[in-house]
């Protein structure tokens, strides 16, 4: 019975390989042919790689290798055994080292809708061009996604900055408007205050940012009774509702920089109100200084970092 057969049915009853650590030491102590040598490849003292040996051919029942004087040859056996070990440590290499390199250039994000199309896709050309081997994929979706199950490496979120198994590094806060087409301020207004707004017809009426912003302005129930609005189910739809004069919408004031800046959009309502929630850049903790995420996380960083800087008085981006 050839030692391949012989070790199948060693381990059979047990339905399990001898351990791998054993396993290891072996491959490299029979490609080597040398302890000593393995043991510095392996980063271990050639007392451990022999006891390793002897730890395998007791389980095994078999000697891998012969002593003669301080050397060590592989006996008839241990050649027998010692190349399909190769192989398949060799295949291990090899499949982990194309895991790593097809991992190493894809960097996936996930974020909201909003963010994705207002911030985002108009910015991401300039951190491609910087890398050029990096393929970015952007899954936008207001979902909360898995990273580890979905296979995503890092997303931008908004919250408290706590999130489970997740390093998480603050980007901005954010501040809510009432914004609305001028021309639809024209045909309405002026509107006195935020208790006469939360009379009027809005985009989303039951937006949880809606009751955040009134709550900030010290308007509490339903004073005058809410009339039905639009419900739309993302920033940008609400926004882009606004621009067409169709009612005030509750935004990020920043998505909405240049809108505002063209006179495209105006507030509503004066007021000044940070959100509850921050924007954050999160990722797995084991991943923090891969290159691509450290890539990413620094440039993004960077570019709130400007256009903090570009805002003084923090209109948009409130300190």
């Amino acid at each position: 019975m050839d030692l391949v057969h012989k070790l199948a049915l060693s381990i059979q009853p047990m339905n399990s390989l001898p351990p791998l650590s054993a396993i290891r030491v072996f491959e490299a102590a029979a490609r080597l042919e040398n302890f000593t040598a393995a043991a510095q490849e392996l980063g271990m003292t050639q007392a451990a790689v022999s006891y390793q040996v002897k730890l395998l051919e007791e389980r095994l029942g078999i000697s891998l290798f012969q002593r003669v004087g301080r050397k060590v040859a592989l006996t008839d056996k241990g050649r027998d055994i010692a190349p399909i070990l190769t192989r398949a440590f060799d295949q291990m290499r090899q499949g982990f080292a194309a895991l790593t390199q097809d991992h190493s250039t894809v960097l996936s994000i996930s974020c909201t809708n909003s963010f994705a199309h207002l911030w985002l896709a108009p910015r991401i050309g300039a951190f491609q061009m910087r890398h050029p081997d990096l393929a970015v994929r952007i899954l936008a979706d207001d979902a909360v996604v898995d990273l580890a199950r979905d296979g995503v490496d890092l997303a931008i979120r908004g919250g408290q900055g706590t999130w489970p198994g997740l390093e998480a590094r603050l980007l901005t806060h954010n501040r809510l408007a009432p914004l609305c087409s001028p021309g639809w301020l024209a045909r309405h207004g002026p509107i006195a205050d935020a208790h006469a707004l939360h009379a009027m017809p809005r985009l989303s009426p039951d937006d949880m940012w809606w009751h955040e912003w009134f709550a900030a302005m010290a308007v509490e129930g339903d004073p005058a009774g809410t009339l039905p609005g639009i419900a739309l189910d993302s920033q940008v739809m609400e926004g882009r509702a606004a621009l067409a004069g169709q009612g005030v919408a509750i935004v990020n004031l920043f998505m909405w920089k240049a809108e505002v800046e063209a006179g495209l959009l105006v507030e509503a309502v004066p007021s000044y109100v940070r959100e509850l929630a921050s924007y954050w850049i999160v990722y797995p903790p084991h991943a923090r200084n891969t290159p691509k995420i450290k890539a990413f996380r620094d440039w993004i960083s960077a570019e709130f970092a400007a256009e903090i800087a570009a805002d003084p008085t923090g209109r948009y981006l409130p300190r």
